[in-house]
């Protein structure tokens, strides 16, 4: 063949798979999908392979021609017809018959009949069906590209949705129609005309208005976006029409008026900036309440008509190591954001937050400034009065990049200072508990600790341990009345250290056989210690929860903060076990006690809170301690963690958690028992009763459900259920929430969501919602 004739070839396939390209591009964009790329530009060396059962060049009208069964490959696009022509003198290129085209991307484009210009400037498809790589459907009668850039559509039809295997001609689930889709290349718009949305192959109406939306050049386009729905029972009904607006490539804003059938319009607003180096987000809402008296008689949702917030969240990357930012909110009264449950703001205590972060490699610097917003409906605000405003806390950990001594050298710093408004103290047990103190507190702490394994002939595991603490210590607090027996001053300045010499010894025990292996790791340690100084005579801020189980057995110091410091001889004594079976069954166990061999028990000692008392260890042989699980290859899983009485051997506190996943049902239950514990302040047994599931009712729908009871008082805590619809188009979720007991200024709640795949969601209420219903 001459070259002329195969340049023409060359043209003829270029423009045929170009122009198709464009339809194809038209045809997706228009209904909201990604956008795809046009004819990348062909290498030099790029090659053109054609096959047909005849080829025609005819010199005199200047045609080439390929007739029966045509196949075309070029720059990666592959097409096949029946008949393909090129006229060179009109410049238009024909193709017909059963044409099928398939892109670099996978996208597929079916169509019986193609008539485009060379320079693309014009043509036409008929019968055009569009499959993309991400399952969605386009198709059209027919398609007409005219001059200006403008794309003609003509009765199309757009799903997300795969056909039925059963029954190929069934409507799909929904599906998106239009009398005419008109894409703008010049404005970079698409315009739908009298569009119409049908679910279950039944239409839900005909919008009177054309629709007009970006097209797949704009990232982002001002507009409003879908409206979103909530139903609760002091708000009433609510509407949601979000605007998004854009005002440059790093900043735009959304704007949500939000409308309640009982309390009115609700107005929030988010500005979102991004920097170089990171991003910054500023929020607001405010409402003038119509009918606050729907609220409870005394709360702060009744006693405010006019409510406001302001936030702000900006996180900045200083450099790859070190980390700047903050989240803080502020609100007219201490209620507004969780009553009408304002996105990332609505928790029952906001933690604003001021922090500075550093990574090394050796190293970890972390330092925060902290304020507690207590959200209730106490019109007096006396929770948030009582939490600590932390400014700030640091902590600081090193660990030594070469050994020394042949061992770890790691050091460990923190710095608190707090101070707080309003004493926190209460009567429970047999005294007065003071979780925090009006007042000022500061304390800085530094601990250095160094550690090394040994491994003798035989298998033994030792593990020398060496540490030295130092403690600076301040505090001004307010006079603690007659109830307070203890032994802190209202004022002082202190110091104290802790000098520990410890031995860890451990002997694994391997045991292998024809049903499994196991591994027996009798564990000892002893940590020789002064007593601690000024024990429960200082404030205990951080120290306060502690829970003495299999878990701490093993720790050189139990307590869970650095307010209180484990000091005396102490030996714990226990073993590890690990199993592995044959048939996939997983076993694990821990079982010990602690001695106290000499000096003053720390958790003997009273303190502000009595955080060891009853806890176990408070005797010289403390509760025996254990904790045992099975996980079973069928999915299931059972724990129990077990304290009992050093002398009777009766169960003081357990811990059992069950939990399940099959390929239909899946689930947690958690049970808590502990025994009255008046010293420390509970005078009744503690039980408590937590459920979540998940049953998968067929392959699309699943049910979920949870709820917490409380034996003790005999109720109901929290409780929900939800279902939900799945498939690879639509998602839809309905769950109801209700906390009988809660001080919530709504009692109960619905959420719902709707998604249409590539279209958008609908909502009603939170999506939290449906989520906790699966897993509280």
């Amino acid at each position: 063949m001459a070259v002329s004739d195969r340049k023409n070839i060359r043209r003829l396939a270029a423009a045929l798979l170009t122009g198709v390209s464009v339809f194809c591009v038209i045809g997706v964009t228009a209904t909201y999908s990604h956008a795809q790329n046009l004819l990348p530009s062909a290498d030099s060396d790029a090659k053109m392979l054609l096959r047909a059962n005849e080829l025609v060049y005819n010199q005199d009208s200047k045609r080439v021609t390929a007739t029966g069964g045509v196949q075309i490959y070029y720059n990666r696009y592959r097409m096949v017809a029946q008949r393909v022509e090129y006229d060179q003198e009109t410049g238009r290129v024909m193709a017909t018959g059963n044409i099928e085209f398939i892109e670099p991307s996978g996208n597929r484009v079916y169509a019986e009949e193609l008539d485009v210009t060379d320079d693309f400037g014009q043509g036409f498809l008929n019968s055009l069906r569009v499959e993309t790589t991400d399952n969605t459907r386009l198709a059209a009668e027919s398609a007409e590209r005219q001059p200006g850039d403008v794309m003609v559509l003509n009765n199309t039809v757009y799903t997300a949705c795969l056909p039925c295997a059963e029954t190929p001609g069934k409507a799909p689930l929904w599906q998106v129609k239009a009398q005419r889709v008109v894409r703008n290349g010049q404005t970079h718009t698409i315009r739908l005309e009298r569009a119409q949305f049908e679910l279950f192959g039944l239409s839900l109406g005909q919008l009177p208005f054309a629709i007009e939306v970006p097209d797949e050049t704009v990232e982002r386009k001002s507009g409003l976006l879908f409206p979103r729905f909530s139903a609760s029972d002091n708000l009433g009904f609510g509407v949601s029409v979000p605007y998004y607006h854009v005002f440059s490539p790093s900043m735009d804003a959304t704007i949500t008026p939000t409308f309640y059938s009982s309390q009115g319009l609700l107005v929030e607003g988010e500005v979102r900036n991004r920097f170089e180096n990171g991003e910054h987000t500023f929020r607001f809402a405010g409402i003038n309440q119509r009918q606050p008296d729907n609220f409870d008689v005394g709360s702060s949702d009744r006693a405010e008509d006019g409510r406001l917030l302001v936030a702000s969240k900006a996180d900045f990357q200083i450099n790859p190591r070190w980390t700047f930012g903050w989240n803080v909110m502020a609100q007219s009264d201490n209620n507004f954001a969780r009553t009408y449950d304002i996105k990332d703001l609505d928790k029952d205590t906001f933690t604003n937050d001021l922090y500075l972060t550093g990574l090394g490699r050796r190293n970890y610097f972390d330092l925060h400034a902290y304020y507690f917003d207590v959200q209730d409906n106490d019109v007096n605000n006396s929770l948030e009065r009582q939490q600590a405003v932390v400014y700030p806390v640091l902590d600081y950990e090193y660990y030594a990049p070469e050994p020394v001594a042949g061992g770890q050298l790691s050091i460990t710093a923190n710095l608190t200072n707090l101070s707080r408004r309003e004493e926190d103290s209460y009567f429970e047990g047999t005294s007065v508990r003071f979780p925090g103190l009006e007042g000022d507190y500061s304390r800085f702490t530094t601990e250095a600790e160094w550690k090394r394994t040994f491994t003798t002939s035989g298998g033994l595991l030792l593990t020398p341990i060496l540490a030295a603490r130092a403690d600076g210590l301040h505090h001004s607090m307010s006079d603690l009345g007659a109830a307070y027996e203890g032994d802190l001053e209202p004022d002082g300045t202190n110091g104290r250290y802790m000098l520990t010499a410890g031995l860890e010894a451990r002997y694994p025990i391997l045991i292998s056989g024809a049903g499994g292996s196991h591994i027996i790791e009798p564990i000892a340690q002893v940590y020789a210690r002064p007593d601690e100084q000024m024990a429960g005579g200082l404030p205990n801020e951080d120290a306060q929860s502690f829970v003495f189980d299999a878990t701490s057995l093993f720790e050189r110091d139990k307590f869970s903060g650095f307010d209180r410091v484990e000091g005396g001889t102490r030996a714990n004594v226990g073993f590890r076990y690990t199993g592995s079976l044959d048939n996939g069954i997983g076993l694990r166990g821990i079982f010990g006690q602690s001695y106290q061999l000499g000096g003053q028990n720390s958790f003997a000692t009273e303190d502000l809170v009595q955080a060891g008392a009853e806890s176990g260890l408070e005797t010289k042989r403390s509760d025996y301690v254990s904790m045992a699980a099975i996980d079973l290859p069928q999915g299931f899983n059972l724990a129990l963690n077990t304290r009992f009485d050093e002398k009777s051997f009766d169960v003081k506190r357990t811990d059992v958690s069950f939990g399940y996943t099959t390929p239909r049902i899946s689930g947690k239950l958690v049970y808590t028992q502990v025994d009255a514990q008046p010293e420390y302040g509970d005078d009744d047994r503690t039980e408590v009763l937590k459920n979540s599931m998940n049953l998968r009712i067929n392959e699309n729908w699943s049910l979920a459900g949870s709820a917490s009871w409380d034996f003790t008082d005999n109720e109901i805590l929290r409780r929900g259920v939800g279902i939900s619809y799945a498939d690879e188009c639509t998602i839809f979720t309905l769950a109801y929430t209700d906390k009988p007991s809660s001080t919530d200024a709504n009692d109960w709640t619905v959420s719902a969501r709707l998604s249409f795949r590539t279209l958008g969601d609908i909502n009603i209420g939170s999506t939290s919602d449906y989520d906790e219903s699966f897993r509280n």
